[in-house]
């Protein structure tokens, strides 16, 4: 159990660095906007090719840790995909919807939270 757990550490830490990274080189907001577009077409490269050729040990390590590290977008994407396929059209609608509004709200309530407190 130590050595998925590394594994999944050793994974985020790299993608945390490389996303820093291309925060560094991209304008802002676009260099979040690219972590998330290529973080996502990634994880569904890397999903493909580890399902389909029966490398799910890597799945921690790679899709959870790398792709995590650098993008949860990309599991978000992946998340809806598997919905999708799994022919819970609706069911991904709305989990598109709410994640997006209730992330954006939530991160809204806490910054005027936090400024009231302050006050």
């Amino acid at each position: 159990m130590f050595a998925l757990f590394f594994q999944v550490a050793l994974g985020g830490a790299i993608g945390a660095v490389a996303r820093y990274m291309i925060g560094l080189l991209v304008i802002f907001p676009f260099g979040t906007m690219a972590v998330n577009v290529v973080g996502s077409f990634l994880m569904g490269v890397a999903w493909v090719m580890m399902t389909e050729r029966g490398l799910e040990r890597w799945m921690p390590g790679v899709l959870t840790g790398l792709l995590g590290g650098f993008t949860t977008f990309s599991a978000f994407s992946l998340d809806t995909f598997r919905l999708v396929d799994d022919g819970r059209i609706l069911a991904a609608g709305g989990y598109v919807l709410a994640t997006v509004l209730l992330s954006v709200l939530a991160l809204f309530v806490a910054i005027a939270l936090t400024r009231f407190a302050q006050v």
